[in-house]
Protein backbone atom coordinates (compact mmCIF):
# COMPACT_ATOMS: atom_id res chain seq x y z
CA UNK A 1 0.00 0.00 0.00
CA UNK A 2 1.10 3.82 -0.76
CA UNK A 3 2.73 4.87 2.07
CA UNK A 4 0.91 8.19 1.38
CA UNK A 5 -2.35 5.95 2.46
CA UNK A 6 -1.07 3.54 4.66
CA UNK A 7 0.08 5.54 7.32
CA UNK A 8 -2.70 8.07 8.28
CA UNK A 9 -4.93 5.09 7.91
CA UNK A 10 -2.31 3.71 10.99
CA UNK A 11 -3.14 6.81 12.88
CA UNK A 12 -6.77 7.02 12.41
CA UNK A 13 -7.20 2.81 13.70
CA UNK A 14 -4.82 3.78 16.75
CA UNK A 15 -7.55 7.41 16.82
CA UNK A 16 -10.51 4.68 16.79
CA UNK A 17 -8.96 2.59 19.05
CA UNK A 18 -8.70 5.49 21.69
CA UNK A 19 -12.09 6.65 20.90
CA UNK A 20 -13.71 3.31 21.42
CA UNK A 21 -12.19 2.95 24.95
CA UNK A 22 -13.63 6.22 25.41
CA UNK A 23 -17.33 5.34 24.44
CA UNK A 24 -17.16 2.07 26.32
CA UNK A 25 -15.56 2.98 29.67
CA UNK A 26 -15.39 6.80 29.59
CA UNK A 27 -14.01 10.09 28.62
CA UNK A 28 -11.89 10.37 31.52
CA UNK A 29 -10.18 6.67 30.70
CA UNK A 30 -9.27 7.59 27.41
CA UNK A 31 -7.56 10.66 27.93
CA UNK A 32 -5.43 9.19 30.56
CA UNK A 33 -4.51 6.73 27.84
CA UNK A 34 -3.96 9.57 25.44
CA UNK A 35 -1.71 11.69 28.18
CA UNK A 36 0.55 8.58 28.77
CA UNK A 37 0.43 7.26 25.26
CA UNK A 38 2.28 11.33 24.35
CA UNK A 39 5.07 11.35 26.79
CA UNK A 40 5.42 7.30 25.87
CA UNK A 41 5.47 8.70 21.75
CA UNK A 42 8.11 11.32 23.28
CA UNK A 43 10.10 8.97 25.29
CA UNK A 44 10.05 6.70 21.93
CA UNK A 45 11.07 9.69 19.53
CA UNK A 46 14.39 9.98 21.90
CA UNK A 47 15.20 6.34 21.58
CA UNK A 48 14.39 6.36 18.33
CA UNK A 49 16.96 8.99 17.85
CA UNK A 50 19.53 7.16 18.90
CA UNK A 51 18.87 3.84 17.98
CA UNK A 52 17.11 4.16 14.32
CA UNK A 53 19.90 7.40 13.34
CA UNK A 54 23.05 6.32 14.92
CA UNK A 55 22.39 2.62 15.87
CA UNK A 56 23.30 3.16 19.57
CA UNK A 57 21.79 0.24 21.63
CA UNK A 58 20.81 2.43 24.83
CA UNK A 59 18.94 0.26 27.57
CA UNK A 60 19.31 2.28 30.55
CA UNK A 61 16.02 4.78 29.13
CA UNK A 62 14.74 4.79 32.60
CA UNK A 63 17.81 6.58 34.26
CA UNK A 64 17.00 9.25 32.03
CA UNK A 65 13.95 9.82 32.80
CA UNK A 66 14.07 9.71 36.23
CA UNK A 67 16.51 12.45 36.04
CA UNK A 68 13.66 14.38 34.30
CA UNK A 69 11.30 13.23 36.99
CA UNK A 70 13.61 14.61 39.73
CA UNK A 71 14.74 17.76 37.73
CA UNK A 72 10.98 18.70 38.36
CA UNK A 73 11.02 18.09 41.98
CA UNK A 74 14.42 20.73 42.15
CA UNK A 75 12.49 23.30 39.98
CA UNK A 76 9.12 23.20 40.93
CA UNK A 77 9.05 22.52 45.07
CA UNK A 78 9.74 25.37 47.13
CA UNK A 79 13.35 25.25 49.03
CA UNK A 80 13.14 23.85 52.56
CA UNK A 81 14.19 26.81 55.13
CA UNK A 82 15.46 24.81 57.47
CA UNK A 83 17.82 22.56 55.23
CA UNK A 84 19.54 26.18 54.01
CA UNK A 85 19.24 28.31 57.42
CA UNK A 86 21.07 25.05 58.94
CA UNK A 87 23.76 25.34 56.25
CA UNK A 88 23.66 21.68 55.42
CA UNK A 89 22.26 22.37 52.11
CA UNK A 90 25.70 24.57 51.30
CA UNK A 91 27.46 21.90 53.03
CA UNK A 92 25.99 19.72 50.97
CA UNK A 93 27.03 21.97 47.48
CA UNK A 94 30.33 22.80 48.67
CA UNK A 95 30.92 18.73 49.27
CA UNK A 96 29.80 18.06 45.54
CA UNK A 97 32.17 20.90 44.54
CA UNK A 98 35.19 19.31 46.05
CA UNK A 99 34.15 15.83 44.56
CA UNK A 100 34.01 16.83 41.30
CA UNK A 101 37.43 19.02 41.83
CA UNK A 102 38.76 16.09 43.12
CA UNK A 103 38.22 14.11 39.80
CA UNK A 104 39.04 17.35 37.52
CA UNK A 105 42.72 17.77 39.28
CA UNK A 106 43.45 13.91 39.20
CA UNK A 107 42.36 13.46 35.29
CA UNK A 108 44.53 16.56 34.56
CA UNK A 109 47.70 14.69 36.42
CA UNK A 110 46.72 11.61 34.24
CA UNK A 111 47.28 14.36 31.43
CA UNK A 112 49.96 16.14 32.22
CA UNK A 113 52.98 14.52 34.03
CA UNK A 114 54.28 10.67 33.04
CA UNK A 115 55.55 8.20 34.97
CA UNK A 116 55.66 6.82 38.72
CA UNK A 117 55.12 10.38 39.71
CA UNK A 118 51.40 10.33 37.85
CA UNK A 119 50.34 7.08 39.52
CA UNK A 120 51.42 8.52 43.23
CA UNK A 121 50.17 11.81 42.34
CA UNK A 122 46.99 10.78 40.98
CA UNK A 123 46.53 7.94 43.86
CA UNK A 124 47.06 10.93 46.87
CA UNK A 125 44.82 13.45 45.06
CA UNK A 126 41.98 10.80 45.23
CA UNK A 127 42.82 9.15 48.47
CA UNK A 128 43.35 12.93 50.22
CA UNK A 129 40.02 14.41 48.24
CA UNK A 130 38.05 11.57 49.08
CA UNK A 131 38.15 11.97 52.54
CA UNK A 132 37.40 15.60 52.23
CA UNK A 133 34.80 15.26 50.46
CA UNK A 134 32.89 12.83 52.74
CA UNK A 135 33.80 14.77 55.73
CA UNK A 136 31.80 18.10 54.49
CA UNK A 137 29.26 16.26 52.13
CA UNK A 138 28.32 13.67 55.03
CA UNK A 139 27.56 16.51 57.16
CA UNK A 140 25.22 18.85 55.23
CA UNK A 141 23.69 15.51 54.52
CA UNK A 142 22.73 14.43 58.36
CA UNK A 143 21.93 18.28 58.93
CA UNK A 144 19.33 18.32 56.16
CA UNK A 145 17.95 14.95 56.55
CA UNK A 146 17.52 15.37 60.11
CA UNK A 147 14.99 18.16 59.97
CA UNK A 148 11.29 17.43 60.19
CA UNK A 149 11.91 14.20 58.00
CA UNK A 150 8.21 13.13 58.10
CA UNK A 151 7.50 16.00 55.75
CA UNK A 152 10.70 17.31 54.25
CA UNK A 153 13.92 16.30 55.02
CA UNK A 154 15.79 17.44 51.67
CA UNK A 155 16.74 20.49 49.90
CA UNK A 156 14.09 21.44 48.31
CA UNK A 157 13.66 23.24 44.99
CA UNK A 158 13.44 26.74 43.12
CA UNK A 159 10.04 27.46 43.79
CA UNK A 160 9.48 30.92 45.10
CA UNK A 161 5.75 30.48 46.49
CA UNK A 162 6.97 29.53 49.56
CA UNK A 163 5.20 26.56 51.50
CA UNK A 164 2.07 28.27 51.77
CA UNK A 165 1.68 29.42 48.01
CA UNK A 166 3.82 27.52 45.59
CA UNK A 167 0.85 25.81 44.19
CA UNK A 168 0.62 29.41 42.24
CA UNK A 169 3.63 29.29 40.97
CA UNK A 170 1.96 25.94 38.56
CA UNK A 171 3.89 27.51 35.39
CA UNK A 172 7.41 26.86 36.62
CA UNK A 173 6.42 23.44 35.88
CA UNK A 174 6.95 24.20 32.40
CA UNK A 175 10.41 25.42 33.07
CA UNK A 176 11.10 21.67 34.79
CA UNK A 177 9.97 20.38 31.14
CA UNK A 178 13.86 21.67 29.39
CA UNK A 179 15.63 21.44 32.64
CA UNK A 180 14.29 17.64 32.93
CA UNK A 181 16.49 17.71 29.19
CA UNK A 182 19.42 19.55 30.67
CA UNK A 183 20.07 17.66 33.51
CA UNK A 184 19.55 14.24 31.22
CA UNK A 185 21.57 15.33 28.70
CA UNK A 186 24.44 16.64 31.44
CA UNK A 187 24.52 13.01 32.54
CA UNK A 188 24.17 11.96 29.22
CA UNK A 189 27.60 13.46 28.63
CA UNK A 190 29.23 11.88 31.11
CA UNK A 191 28.22 8.39 30.42
CA UNK A 192 28.78 8.61 26.92
CA UNK A 193 32.61 10.04 27.60
CA UNK A 194 33.29 6.51 29.49
CA UNK A 195 30.70 4.11 27.59
CA UNK A 196 30.36 4.79 24.08
CA UNK A 197 33.58 3.42 22.88
CA UNK A 198 32.39 -0.04 23.87
CA UNK A 199 30.61 -2.39 21.72
CA UNK A 200 26.82 -2.23 21.33
CA UNK A 201 26.32 -5.23 23.26
CA UNK A 202 29.25 -3.85 26.06
CA UNK A 203 27.02 -1.00 25.83
CA UNK A 204 23.49 -1.89 26.41
CA UNK A 205 24.72 -3.51 29.56
CA UNK A 206 26.93 -0.39 30.98
CA UNK A 207 23.97 2.10 30.15
CA UNK A 208 21.34 -0.90 32.08
CA UNK A 209 23.91 -0.55 34.86
CA UNK A 210 24.45 3.27 35.24
CA UNK A 211 20.83 3.66 35.27
CA UNK A 212 20.41 1.25 37.91
CA UNK A 213 22.94 3.17 39.80
CA UNK A 214 20.53 6.70 38.98
CA UNK A 215 17.94 4.84 40.51
CA UNK A 216 19.48 3.76 43.26
CA UNK A 217 20.63 7.08 43.99
CA UNK A 218 17.40 8.80 43.84
CA UNK A 219 16.22 6.07 46.36
CA UNK A 220 18.71 6.59 48.77
CA UNK A 221 19.85 10.16 48.97
CA UNK A 222 16.92 11.05 51.22
CA UNK A 223 18.46 14.71 50.70
CA UNK A 224 17.66 15.11 46.90
CA UNK A 225 14.62 14.38 46.77
CA UNK A 226 13.08 12.36 49.90
CA UNK A 227 14.19 9.04 48.63
CA UNK A 228 11.41 6.05 49.08
CA UNK A 229 9.42 8.57 51.09
CA UNK A 230 8.52 9.91 47.65
CA UNK A 231 7.88 13.94 47.39
CA UNK A 232 4.42 14.34 46.99
CA UNK A 233 1.55 17.82 45.96
CA UNK A 234 4.00 18.92 42.95
CA UNK A 235 2.61 21.94 41.20
CA UNK A 236 0.79 21.36 37.83
CA UNK A 237 0.11 24.02 34.69
CA UNK A 238 -3.27 23.17 34.92
CA UNK A 239 -6.10 24.22 37.25
CA UNK A 240 -6.63 22.35 40.59
CA UNK A 241 -10.02 20.14 40.00
CA UNK A 242 -10.83 21.54 43.85
CA UNK A 243 -10.64 25.05 42.55
CA UNK A 244 -12.49 24.28 39.40
CA UNK A 245 -14.92 23.27 41.61
CA UNK A 246 -15.31 25.89 43.31
CA UNK A 247 -15.94 28.50 40.80
CA UNK A 248 -19.36 28.87 39.99
CA UNK A 249 -18.87 30.17 36.05
CA UNK A 250 -17.02 26.90 35.42
CA UNK A 251 -19.84 25.16 37.27
CA UNK A 252 -22.83 26.61 35.63
CA UNK A 253 -21.03 25.82 32.23
CA UNK A 254 -20.54 22.31 33.35
CA UNK A 255 -24.19 22.32 34.17
CA UNK A 256 -25.22 23.83 31.00
CA UNK A 257 -23.25 20.35 29.11
CA UNK A 258 -24.99 18.16 31.34
CA UNK A 259 -22.25 17.02 33.66
CA UNK A 260 -21.26 17.73 36.85
CA UNK A 261 -18.70 19.77 38.47
CA UNK A 262 -16.29 16.72 39.50
CA UNK A 263 -16.11 14.89 36.15
CA UNK A 264 -16.04 17.92 34.29
CA UNK A 265 -13.42 19.56 36.23
CA UNK A 266 -11.58 16.18 35.98
CA UNK A 267 -12.01 16.09 32.02
CA UNK A 268 -10.94 20.34 31.65
CA UNK A 269 -7.84 19.02 33.83
CA UNK A 270 -6.76 16.04 31.49
CA UNK A 271 -7.87 18.12 28.70
CA UNK A 272 -5.18 20.53 29.27
CA UNK A 273 -2.38 18.10 29.71
CA UNK A 274 -3.07 16.37 26.04
CA UNK A 275 -2.93 19.87 24.82
CA UNK A 276 0.56 20.72 26.85
CA UNK A 277 1.76 17.51 25.80
CA UNK A 278 0.36 17.55 22.52
CA UNK A 279 2.40 21.03 21.68
CA UNK A 280 6.09 19.40 23.39
CA UNK A 281 5.22 16.10 21.02
CA UNK A 282 4.46 18.27 17.49
CA UNK A 283 7.97 20.58 18.61
CA UNK A 284 9.89 17.50 19.22
CA UNK A 285 8.14 15.63 16.43
CA UNK A 286 9.38 18.81 13.77
CA UNK A 287 13.03 19.45 15.03
CA UNK A 288 13.48 15.51 14.67
CA UNK A 289 12.31 15.83 11.00
CA UNK A 290 14.40 18.40 10.45
CA UNK A 291 17.28 16.98 11.68
CA UNK A 292 16.28 13.27 9.59
CA UNK A 293 16.36 15.23 6.81
CA UNK A 294 19.65 17.83 7.51
CA UNK A 295 22.97 16.82 6.47
CA UNK A 296 23.93 15.95 9.92
CA UNK A 297 20.98 13.34 9.56
CA UNK A 298 22.21 11.72 6.73
CA UNK A 299 25.75 11.60 8.30
CA UNK A 300 24.35 10.10 10.92
CA UNK A 301 22.65 7.10 8.88
CA UNK A 302 25.35 7.10 6.82
CA UNK A 303 27.88 6.33 10.25
CA UNK A 304 25.10 3.67 11.13
CA UNK A 305 25.29 1.89 8.42
CA UNK A 306 28.71 1.46 7.93
CA UNK A 307 31.38 3.08 11.03
CA UNK A 308 34.69 2.06 8.92
CA UNK A 309 33.61 4.03 5.22
CA UNK A 310 32.21 6.94 7.14
CA UNK A 311 35.87 7.22 9.17
CA UNK A 312 37.39 6.55 5.89
CA UNK A 313 35.52 9.59 4.64
CA UNK A 314 36.83 12.34 7.89
CA UNK A 315 34.03 11.70 10.00
CA UNK A 316 34.75 11.46 13.68
CA UNK A 317 32.47 8.99 14.86
CA UNK A 318 33.15 8.48 18.64
CA UNK A 319 32.16 12.84 18.39
CA UNK A 320 28.61 11.86 16.78
CA UNK A 321 27.31 8.86 19.01
CA UNK A 322 28.19 11.36 21.66
CA UNK A 323 25.89 13.98 20.09
CA UNK A 324 23.08 12.01 19.21
CA UNK A 325 23.46 10.08 22.42
CA UNK A 326 22.88 13.53 24.53
CA UNK A 327 19.88 14.49 22.00
CA UNK A 328 18.04 11.16 22.70
CA UNK A 329 18.82 11.31 26.52
CA UNK A 330 17.39 15.03 26.68
CA UNK A 331 14.39 14.09 24.74
CA UNK A 332 14.08 11.00 27.39
CA UNK A 333 14.33 13.25 30.47
CA UNK A 334 11.88 15.66 28.99
CA UNK A 335 9.56 12.96 28.53
CA UNK A 336 10.25 12.16 32.41
CA UNK A 337 9.81 15.46 33.44
CA UNK A 338 6.01 15.60 32.02
CA UNK A 339 5.03 12.46 33.33
CA UNK A 340 6.44 13.39 37.13
CA UNK A 341 4.25 15.97 36.72
CA UNK A 342 1.64 14.52 35.58
CA UNK A 343 1.34 12.10 38.14
CA UNK A 344 1.94 15.02 40.77
CA UNK A 345 4.64 12.80 42.82
CA UNK A 346 7.97 11.47 42.16
CA UNK A 347 7.95 7.78 43.57
CA UNK A 348 11.84 6.23 42.31
CA UNK A 349 10.84 2.80 43.12
CA UNK A 350 8.50 3.14 40.25
CA UNK A 351 10.79 3.36 37.96
CA UNK A 352 11.27 -0.66 36.44
CA UNK A 353 13.24 -1.18 33.85
CA UNK A 354 10.27 -2.98 32.16
CA UNK A 355 7.90 -0.06 31.50
CA UNK A 356 10.87 1.93 30.81
CA UNK A 357 13.00 0.26 29.13
CA UNK A 358 11.39 -3.74 27.43
CA UNK A 359 8.24 -1.60 27.19
CA UNK A 360 9.97 1.45 24.78
CA UNK A 361 11.80 -0.33 23.14
CA UNK A 362 8.74 -2.65 22.02
CA UNK A 363 7.10 0.91 21.06
CA UNK A 364 10.46 2.02 18.34
CA UNK A 365 10.51 -1.53 16.90
CA UNK A 366 6.45 -1.94 16.06
CA UNK A 367 6.17 1.41 15.17
CA UNK A 368 9.43 1.36 12.79
CA UNK A 369 13.15 1.97 14.10
CA UNK A 370 14.85 5.27 11.77
CA UNK A 371 11.11 6.83 11.46
CA UNK A 372 9.89 9.45 13.55
CA UNK A 373 6.15 8.70 12.34
CA UNK A 374 6.32 5.23 13.38
CA UNK A 375 8.03 6.15 16.64
CA UNK A 376 4.77 7.91 17.36
CA UNK A 377 2.86 5.38 15.99
CA UNK A 378 4.38 3.18 18.26
CA UNK A 379 4.33 5.02 21.51
CA UNK A 380 0.11 5.39 20.81
CA UNK A 381 -0.55 2.01 20.00
CA UNK A 382 1.77 0.53 22.45
CA UNK A 383 0.66 2.24 25.15
CA UNK A 384 -2.98 1.64 24.61
CA UNK A 385 -2.34 -2.42 24.31
CA UNK A 386 -0.62 -2.01 27.31
CA UNK A 387 -3.40 -0.38 29.52
CA UNK A 388 -6.51 -2.43 27.53
CA UNK A 389 -4.85 -5.89 27.13
CA UNK A 390 -5.15 -7.26 30.99
CA UNK A 391 -9.23 -5.97 31.52
CA UNK A 392 -9.76 -7.14 27.82
CA UNK A 393 -7.55 -10.70 28.78
CA UNK A 394 -9.87 -10.93 32.07
CA UNK A 395 -13.48 -10.49 30.01
CA UNK A 396 -12.10 -12.96 27.34
CA UNK A 397 -11.00 -15.46 30.13
CA UNK A 398 -13.92 -15.10 32.02
CA UNK A 399 -15.89 -15.97 28.59
CA UNK A 400 -14.04 -19.18 28.13
CA UNK A 401 -14.31 -20.14 31.21
CA UNK A 402 -17.64 -19.59 31.51
CA UNK A 403 -18.09 -23.11 29.46
CA UNK A 404 -16.55 -24.98 32.31
CA UNK A 405 -17.49 -26.29 35.49
CA UNK A 406 -17.15 -24.10 38.50
CA UNK A 407 -14.93 -26.23 40.57
CA UNK A 408 -12.52 -27.28 37.42
CA UNK A 409 -8.86 -26.22 38.35
CA UNK A 410 -8.54 -24.99 34.66
CA UNK A 411 -11.29 -22.34 35.14
CA UNK A 412 -9.20 -20.79 37.83
CA UNK A 413 -5.94 -21.13 36.31
CA UNK A 414 -7.72 -19.40 32.94
CA UNK A 415 -8.94 -16.44 35.45
CA UNK A 416 -5.26 -15.96 37.43
CA UNK A 417 -3.93 -16.33 34.37
CA UNK A 418 -5.61 -12.99 32.76
CA UNK A 419 -2.74 -11.10 34.93
CA UNK A 420 0.43 -12.26 32.61
CA UNK A 421 -1.69 -10.80 29.25
CA UNK A 422 0.33 -7.92 28.79
CA UNK A 423 3.57 -9.49 28.48
CA UNK A 424 1.93 -12.29 26.43
CA UNK A 425 0.20 -10.08 23.96
CA UNK A 426 3.68 -7.65 24.28
CA UNK A 427 5.73 -10.72 22.80
CA UNK A 428 3.08 -12.01 20.04
CA UNK A 429 3.00 -8.14 18.63
CA UNK A 430 6.51 -8.39 18.67
CA UNK A 431 6.39 -11.60 16.56
CA UNK A 432 4.03 -10.97 14.20
CA UNK A 433 5.57 -7.14 13.38
CA UNK A 434 9.06 -9.05 13.33
CA UNK A 435 7.26 -11.73 11.15
CA UNK A 436 5.15 -9.35 8.44
CA UNK A 437 6.82 -6.52 8.92
CA UNK A 438 10.36 -6.67 9.84
CA UNK A 439 11.24 -2.72 9.71
CA UNK A 440 8.28 -2.00 11.75
CA UNK A 441 4.21 -0.52 10.81
CA UNK A 442 5.84 2.88 9.34
CA UNK A 443 9.48 1.71 8.38
CA UNK A 444 12.45 3.70 7.50
CA UNK A 445 12.17 5.13 3.77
Amino acid sequence: MNPAVKNPLLFAGVALLILGTGIVQGANTALLIVNMGLISAIMALGVNLQWGFAGLFNIGVMGFVALGGLATVLVSMPPAPGAWASGGAWRIILGLFLGAATLVAAVMVQKRLKGRSKLLLTLAILIVGFFIFRAVFDGGVAFVEAITPASTGNIGGLNPGGAENYRDWGWLTLVAWPMGGVIAAGAAWIIGKTALGLRSDYLAIATLGIAEIIIAILKNEDWLARGVKNTIGLPRPVPYEVDLQSDPSFVERAASLGLDPVTASTLFTKTGYAVLFTIVLLILLWLAQKALHSPWGRMMRAIRDNETAAEAMGKDVTARHLQVFILGSAICGIAGAMMTTLDGQLTPTSYQPLRYTFLIWVMVIVGGSGNNFGAVLGGMLIWWLWVMVEPLGLGLMNIVAGFLAEDSPLRDTLIESAAHMRLLTMGVIMLLVLRFSPRGLIPER
